[in-house]
């Protein structure tokens, strides 16, 4: 098997990846910059969101938060993983898992992003519901868990359907 940088469906997967990318930093930078959080850190939007600031120095759910070192470590893994969803991305002939790609790819750059410009991952959404709260995410968050669930439905039940060539 030889890498390829791109294939016949890369283009979707990359613009799939830059949506990803564009609206994950955008959310971040408009929370970040226009939402006045007050004394108790949170605003509540609807009876079940709130928008929370939230500093993860981790992986998901706080896991393996690092110190001040630990960042660029972590940050360097996002990167590695789009390089290799891209090399992936470039080899497959189908649709949902091109755009499942690139959904796991602009997750793990925004996500790598806030690790270079902050040293840590900017989380603010906050879901809860009858006393459960969910962990606080991000909408690069949301792109790789949607990138997941679009493979794992690709594999088991789409995977039969192909890009016309």
């Amino acid at each position: 098997m030889r890498l390829r940088l791109s294939g016949p469906l890369t283009g979707l997967g990359a613009l799939y990846a830059l949506g990803a990318l564009v609206v994950d930093q955008a959310s971040k930078l408009a929370v970040l910059h226009g939402v006045d959080f007050g004394d108790d850190g949170k605003v509540t939007v609807l009876p079940f969101l709130d928008l929370v600031r939230a500093w993860n120095t981790g992986i998901s759910y706080g896991m393996f938060a690092g110190g001040a070192d630990g960042w660029w470590l972590l940050g360097g893994l996002k990167l590695v993983a789009a390089v290799f969803f891209w090399f992936w991305l470039a080899a497959t002939e189908r649709r949902p898992e091109a755009i499942a790609l690139g959904l796991l790819i602009g997750g793990a750059l925004g996500n790598a992003i806030d690790r270079v410009a902050y040293g840590a991952v900017f989380d603010f959404v906050s879901l809860h519901a009858f006393g459960f709260y969910w962990y606080v995410f991000n909408l690069s968050d949301v792109a790789i868990v949607a990138g997941v669930a679009l493979l794992l439905y690709d594999s088991f039940i789409g995977g039969a359907v192909k890009s016309p060539s």
